[in-house]
């Protein structure tokens, strides 16, 4: 019985086994901040092996075959940035997103975590931590690390932890018939109920803990911005992570929220807004990180721009004094010796634009060598990855950008990425 092939089958010649990649990268930089906080590099050669930085030699020497050179002549190459707070799996708040949590299911929010994801990763920044959702980014993450897709390394805390009717509760604002829809295994009330939530979101896999200890600006609810957590369920939270091994994260407004977090021994505050004198020491003293996520009011004045309702009353009036108060706790926390880490929020604010944030850290007492910092080695050792990334070093995954000018004294340059390595990867700009 003759065997019909279709027509392009028949006539179509074999495919080209594609070229191999070189097994050596040789990268001539025309000026590497390669430890940010030190003196910068002139014109270098950064020698990249199998994923990873093997050599960093003054002057440009590119291999005598003329294979695997990335020329950078002009342009200055620093560690591949780090958001340290972003929520992958949407680029839409307000009423938008709620309306899509409804007509949209786990799976578009996975493809649209991949996509959000990868405008993160084309801005330059080769690391995340993602710090809550409903579970698309994890599966995400574990689907960059198997190099089944390409995206940003992601450090992961599954869905976040808040009391019931706090900040995390997912059901805030929605009518009875609705109220079953949300899961609620991140709710507790009272310490044994608190360890079962970090439990939980351990055994689903997360790499970090985020917790609410105060309301939220983004909460349907008008329950204020102070603490919604009492010291017990934090101690419950942050002791049965830290006994896995796993850092706390804390969504905080009030100074009251701030002190629980710190009292209890939590690693991280996130937004800090409120944040008084005594809730400063306390992170001093701890060496507690602060991630002020200043650009969410440029995301807020967006949407509120294109659309007066974009959000509803008791949250809209959140906003407005969120916008009026931002940066504030920043300008009282540099002086004090507080540790920064970058991080924006993004989607509150839009992904794909988090180099906004450095131009806020500017404006609110940072300078450009602190800012480039707080997105490099300061967040690598928030997220515990300082001896992968966070500087260009040999030995360290080869995750680098490089951007036209100076970043150390026009921190706006890091808006404008022209190149990006993760990896050893070249990631291509468009998509």
């Amino acid at each position: 019985m003759p065997l019909f092939l279709p027509l392009a089958l028949q006539v179509a010649p074999p495919a080209a086994a594609p070229a191999p990649a070189p097994a050596t990268i040789t990268i001539l930089a025309g000026r590497v901040i390669d430890r940010p906080g030190r003196p910068p590099r002139g014109a270098t050669t950064i020698v990249v092996r199998d994923g990873r930085i093997v050599e960093l030699i003054d002057g440009h020497r590119p291999p005598a075959d003329g294979r695997g050179v990335i020329d950078l002549s002009d342009q200055t190459v620093l560690p591949g940035l780090i958001d340290a707070h972003v929520h992958l799996s949407s680029d839409r708040a307000g009423q938008e997103g709620l309306l899509a949590d409804f007509t949209e299911g786990p799976q578009m929010h996975a493809f649209e975590a991949q996509w959000n994801g990868m405008k993160t990763l084309r801005a330059g920044f080769t690391t995340v931590r993602n710090l809550g959702d409903e579970g698309a980014t994890l599966a995400l993450r574990d689907a960059i690390a198997r190099g089944w897709t390409t995206g940003p390394r992601i450090v992961d805390a599954g869905r976040s932890i808040s009391t019931t009717s706090g900040h995390m509760d997912a059901r805030l604002g929605l009518n009875d018939d609705l109220r079953d829809h949300p899961h609620t295994d991140n709710l507790c009330d009272g310490p044994e109920e608190c360890r079962k939530a970090v439990r939980t979101q351990i055994g689903r896999g997360a790499d970090v803990i985020k917790i609410a200890t105060t309301g939220g600006v983004n909460s349907r609810i008008g329950a204020g911005l102070g603490a919604q957590m009492f010291n017990d369920e934090a101690n419950a939270i942050v002791q049965t992570a830290h006994l896995y091994g796993k850092k706390v994260a804390v969504h905080a407004h009030g100074a009251d929220g701030i002190k629980v977090a710190m009292a209890a021994g939590a690693d991280s505050i996130e937004h800090g807004t409120l944040m008084d004198d005594e809730a400063i020491a306390m992170m001093k003293k701890a060496g507690a990180f602060y991630i002020p996520t200043l650009s969410t009011v440029n995301g807020y004045k967006e949407r509120i721009a294109r659309d007066p309702n974009a959000y509803p009353p008791e949250v809209r009036k959140k906003i407005d004094w969120r916008i009026s108060i931002t940066g504030k706790a920043l300008e009282k926390a540099v002086p004090a010796g507080v540790r920064i880490a970058f991080g924006t929020d993004a989607g509150v604010s839009k992904h794909g634009r988090n180099a906004d944030e450095f131009e806020l850290m500017i404006q609110h007492g940072m300078t450009p060598v602190q800012a480039v910092q707080a997105a490099t080695v300061n967040a690598a050792e928030l997220l515990g990855l300082a001896s992968e990334i966070g500087t260009l070093e040999p030995g360290k995954a080869a995750d680098l950008i490089a951007v036209a000018g100076d970043p150390l004294s026009d921190v706006r340059v890091l808006k404008s990425v022209a190149f990006v390595m993760k990896g050893g990867a070249v990631v291509p700009l468009q998509p």
